[in-house]
């Protein structure tokens, strides 16, 4: 019996070996992955939606975050007045408008 206690003591264990480099690279894609998929793609949206408000001017038809279709009537820097039918007319923030609508939209709605 205390050779078999002997021989389990004298094996060596069975530790990693030049994993500290392994798992660096494994960390290095996975933030590029997440970079490309998903930090990247919104800041493009944030660019294309700043270009699209800066772009604004009376007479497009844009809808709101709140789903609000209309013609937009004025334009300042903060916020914009929108017709949303004949002689009805709301001031939102010029950060609510979500789309710009393509001409004629109104009168098809």
């Amino acid at each position: 019996m205390s050779l078999l206690v002997r021989d389990a003591y004298a094996q060596t264990s069975g530790g990693l070996t030049g994993g500290g480099m392994g798992q660096i690279i494994i960390l290095v894609v996975f933030v590029a992955v997440f970079y490309f998929l998903l930090i990247r793609p919104q800041q493009k949206r944030m660019k294309d939606q700043q270009a699209m408000l800066s772009r604004l001017a009376s007479g497009d038809e844009v809808v709101t975050s709140g789903g609000i279709l209309g013609r937009l009537t004025e334009v300042s820097d903060t916020f914009v007045t929108l017709e949303i039918a004949d002689g009805v007319r709301i001031k939102v923030q010029k950060g609510q408008i979500s789309q710009l609508m393509p001409k004629g939209t109104l009168k098809s709605a």
